[in-house]
C-alpha cells in the first residue's frame, strides 16, 4: 500500500489534440487536505476526472492509494461541480444520499438496513437529517450542497473530491461548509477545487495552482505575484471578514 492518498506522475491529457494537462507531477500523502485553484479552463476539473479514472491520461500514471484509478476509486467519494441530476426530479434527499451506496451493498433487492443506518448517519454529520423527507427542489443551494457532500460520505471514502463545492451561495454558508470538510479532514484525505484562493487559505495545507502545468505552494506562499503567474494577469487579493 503506498503512503499517499493520491500519485500523479508526469500526467498529460489532450481533448482532440488540445492540451489541456501537460507534465503534471502531484503527490498528496494521507490526510492532506489540498486546494487546487486556477483559471477556467485550466485543467482542474480534468484532474479529478482522471483521478477518478473517468478519463485516461495521454502520457504518464495515476495511482490511488498505489492503484490504478478503476480499483482504486472504491475509496474515493466526489462531489461534482454540478448536480448530475435535475433539480425537480421527483427524490428526497434521503433517497440521494442513498445512492452514495450504490455498488456498496447487495446488488439486489433494495437497499439494507446498513445502508439505511450509514444513511442516517452522514444526514446527522452534515446537518441535513431533518431535511430527509424534503425533495430536492425545495432546498437552499446550501442545503443541497451539504447533501451532495452526505451523498459522497454514504459511500464510506477515505478520500474526498469536491469541484467547486461553494459555487453560487452566500459567504456564511461557505464558511459553515469549509467548517465542516475541515473536521471530516480528521479522517479523510480532501482535494477540493475552488476559485477563491484567498479564502481556503485558512483550511487547506497547500495549494496545487494549475493551468496546464501544475505548482504546490504553502499556503503563506501564495501571494499576488504567484497569483499573477497563474492567471496571467493582475489580481487582487481580497481579505474576507468573518
Amino acid at each position: 500500500m503506498s503512503d499517499y492518498a493520491v500519485e500523479l506522475d508526469h500526467v498529460s491529457f489532450s481533448y482532440l489534440g488540445v492540451p489541456v494537462l501537460e507534465d503534471v507531477s502531484l503527490r498528496v500523502p494521507e490526510g492532506e487536505f489540498l486546494g487546487i485553484v486556477g483559471p477556467n479552463a485550466g485543467g482542474k476539473s480534468t484532474l479529478l476526472k482522471l483521478i477518478l479514472g473517468l478519463l485516461e491520461p495521454t502520457a504518464g500514471t495515476v495511482r490511488v492509494h498505489g492503484l490504478p484509478p478503476c480499483k482504486g476509486r472504491a475509496d474515493i467519494g466526489y462531489v461534482p461541480q454540478y448536480p448530475s441530476f435535475a433539480r425537480d426530479f421527483p427524490v428526497t434527499v434521503e433517497q440521494v444520499v442513498l445512492m452514495g451506496r450504490l455498488g456498496k451493498g447487495r446488488w439486489f433487492g433494495g437497499y439494507s438496513r446498513a445502508d439505511h443506518q450509514v444513511a442516517q448517519r452522514v444526514m446527522a454529520e452534515t446537518e441535513v437529517g431533518d431535511l430527509a423527507d424534503k425533495r430536492i427542489h425545495t432546498l437552499s443551494g446550501g442545503q443541497l450542497q451539504r447533501v451532495l457532500v452526505a451523498r459522497a460520505l454514504a459511500a464510506e471514502p477515505r478520500i474526498l473530491l469536491l469541484d467547486e463545492p461553494t459555487a453560487n451561495i452566500d459567504q456564511r454558508v461557505e464558511t459553515d461548509i469549509f467548517d465542516l470538510l475541515k473536521r471530516l479532514n480528521a479522517r479523510m484525505t480532501i482535494l477540493l477545487v475552488s476559485h477563491d484562493v484567498t479564502f481556503i487559505s485558512k483550511y487547506v495545507q497547500r495549494v496545487a495552482c494549475l493551468n496546464r502545468t501544475l505548482l504546490c505552494h504553502t499556503t503563506e506562499a501564495v501571494d499576488a505575484d504567484v497569483l499573477r503567474a497563474l492567471y496571467g494577469e493582475d489580481v487582487r487579493l481580497v481579505a474576507h471578514h468573518h
